[in-house]
């Protein structure tokens, strides 16, 4: 593939998109990252990979590629002392700045350790074209077992992960972007948020995007399940909405004990009173959509049993 032919073919095509990565010590991963990306049959605009404070060859790898791609630009930031959940998105918010003089549709983030189809791309942008109403769109995240790519027991279509998605431009900027928040969830935000400014989200599973590192493989997965629970009672979800997620998800990694860890977290924060970093109005609609998914399940069960009775 003629990599310059396709920057200029684009360049003059009707629906633009341009793409943001932050980017922490990915030496092992971001090469295959941006070859996937080079690979698409249609470019981003731009792509702003943000080295947040890397300390291996992952600054060195990006520039590499940047000076023989225009699309591509590097910014590098120092990262503060310690890990956080914040500094993933404090690191777009300020690649997102590289983009203030640039003409696009759709904005999206790519993370710095998953590859995509070569239409990939297109495909979104497609979904976008075919439904006026989608805000945010991606595919389904597979990760390796056993040698071969299998897809995320935890993927739903009414679920758009964060690791290769787009959003309309008109909807990005209606929720403010991706939010910064203390044990992560952008995604989820952003998703949620959409739909309370009347846009649909939705992940399409014949999209796969590959992880090249297993979900909480850079930390220990208990500590890892347990934060996600200290994230779903920032977010207001609801405690019965909350037992039923722990416990449909106990087949997860690591079995059994990573749901009683999400559910311990979530209790920990709900009795500690902590603060919630959303709105009156976003825990309301957000409980609403759970109470609804909730009434759904239990209504299946109760038909189930009847007809097993019958």
């Amino acid at each position: 593939m003629n990599t310059q032919n396709s920057e200029e073919q684009y360049s003059s095509q009707p629906f633009a998109y341009v793409l943001m990565t932050a980017a922490y010590n990915e030496e092992a991963n971001i090469a295959k990252t941006i070859e996937s990306i080079l690979s698409q049959t249609v470019l981003p605009k731009r792509w702003v990979i943000v080295s947040d404070g890397s300390f291996d060859r992952t600054d060195e790898i990006v520039q590499d590629y940047a000076k023989k791609h225009a699309f591509i630009h590097f910014l590098r930031m120092t990262r503060a002392p310690g890990r956080s959940f914040r500094s993933k998105v404090v690191a777009l918010r300020s690649g997102s700045k590289q983009l203030d003089e640039v003409t696009f549709d759709f904005i999206g983030n790519l993370d710095a350790d998953v590859s995509v189809d070569p239409s990939y791309f297109e495909n979104l942008i497609a979904h976008f074209r075919k439904n006026p109403e989608l805000g945010l769109t991606g595919g389904f995240v597979y990760e390796e077992k056993g040698g071969e790519f299998q897809s995320r027991t935890s993927n739903r279509a009414y679920s758009v992960a964060h690791a290769a998605q787009l959003v309309r431009r008109e909807c990005y900027e209606a929720i403010g972007g991706y939010a910064v928040l203390e044990f992560g969830g952008e995604d989820w935000h952003a998703q949620t948020s959409a739909r309370m400014k009347g846009w649909t989200a939705e992940a399409f599973p014949e999209l796969k995007i590959f992880h090249h590192r297993n979900t909480g493989e850079g930390d220990n997965l208990v500590r890892h399940k347990f934060r996600q629970g200290r994230m779903d009672h920032a977010f207001g979800s609801n405690p019965v909405f909350e037992t039923f997620k722990c416990l449909e998800r106990i087949p997860e990694k690591p079995f059994f004990i990573g749901s009683i860890a999400r559910l311990m977290g979530f209790f920990w924060s709900y009795i500690h009173r902590d603060k919630r970093p959303v709105s009156a109005e976003f825990i309301a609609f957000l409980r609403k959509e759970q109470e609804q998914k909730l009434s759904s399940l239990l209504s299946g069960v109760w038909r189930h049993s009847r007809f097993q009775s019958s």
